[in-house]
């Protein structure tokens, strides 16, 4: 087993768009040739576009991009950028006078970050394709993960930044990676150790606080409230998981499933009903694999590709970031 780029692996094309100043931004994965998707969503709250066609009894077998945006709903616009790209190159599903790309997409809510009159567009959907044409992405403070933060029980003036984390690995023939914007409400903990990375802010801003202890303390003050009083959706961790593997629809959802286990393993809390975590599973690939194998990597891959959006995230907007905390 060894770590590879992630855009090593075969018959996708992975771009970054953003607005630095607005503090928003998008990522796409195209695959040209159709990419067998599932997806599978266990947020309270997803902003997302075509998520019925991933479902195993939906006509469509695959489609041809997944948008991961910033924006929150407004986001959406975004898709169309990318459908505009891919039909100029006769790319999509073929109606007869023309053809319709299917995009899949999920969008954070970074509408805190900087501008909140600025979302991706698609202007922006549309650059980040054409940007995909160079395959060279950067983490951090890029793409989706733009304006992302993390660690929001206590509120935005205790939140920390985030951004965008990919990783990957190959054994043998096989290739399994991740692409992620990491905007939870939740703490980041490493893989690993499970050593708390980045999270909600102790009262001096230079040490953590811990999310799932102040669940617990609301819990002994009986305050059934909390979630009434926070009731705006803020937060969603949004990703992919690629392979080389070839398998059915419904297949490729259950690899999404298992891929929330990279999720489990790093964020807590997660899946609440302040989030709208959602990861999809693209098979882009031919090799022959066992399911369960990679529904396990791919939720290994998922946790590297977490605590590297953490690892490369820059400060900005008024928001402390892991270098600023770790020592």
């Amino acid at each position: 087993m060894k770590e590879i780029k992630i855009t090593d692996i075969e018959n996708i094309k992975i771009g970054n768009a953003e607005d630095e100043k607005a503090g928003t931004g998008c990522t796409v994965i195209i695959c040209e040739r159709g990419a067998i998707t599932g997806l599978d969503v266990r947020g309270g709250g997803p902003a997302s576009r075509e998520s019925e066609v991933t479902k195993p009894f939906a006509f469509a077998e695959f489609i041809h991009a997944v948008l991961l945006s910033g924006g929150s709903a407004f986001g959406l616009d975004a898709a169309g950028g990318v459908m505009k790209y891919l039909e100029e190159r006769n790319i999509g599903f073929d109606v007869g006078v023309t053809k319709v790309p299917l995009v899949c997409e999920s969008c954070i809510f970074d509408l805190q970050a900087g501008d909140c009159k600025i979302r991706p567009d698609a202007k922006m959907g549309y650059q980040a394709c054409i940007n995909s044409e160079k395959n060279n992405i950067r983490m951090g403070n890029h793409g989706a993960g733009t304006g992302a933060t993390v660690g929001k029980i206590l509120g935005i003036d205790f939140a920390m930044k985030s951004g965008l984390g990919f990783y990957a690995l190959q054994i043998g023939n096989l290739k399994v990676g991740a692409i992620v914007s990491v905007n939870a409400f939740g703490d980041i903990f490493d893989y690993e150790s499970g050593k708390m990375i980045a999270g909600v802010l102790n009262r001096d801003k230079n040490g953590f606080r811990n999310s799932e202890e102040e669940l617990i303390k609301i819990a002994e003050n009986k305050n059934l409230s909390f979630d009434i009083e926070n009731n705006i959706t803020t937060n969603t961790t949004i990703g992919a998981v690629i392979t080389n593997a070839k398998f059915t629809k419904s297949q490729m959802g259950k690899i999404a499933s298992m891929s929330h286990n990279g999720f489990a393993r790093t964020i807590k809390p997660v899946h609440t009903t302040l989030d709208g975590d959602s990861i999809y599973a693209m098979s882009v690939g031919d090799v022959k694999a066992n399911l369960d194998a990679v529904g396990s990597i791919a939720a290994i891959v998922m946790g590297k590709a977490i605590n590297s959006a953490i690892i490369n995230t820059k400060s900005a907007y008024g928001f402390k970031a892991y270098n600023d905390i770790v020592k």
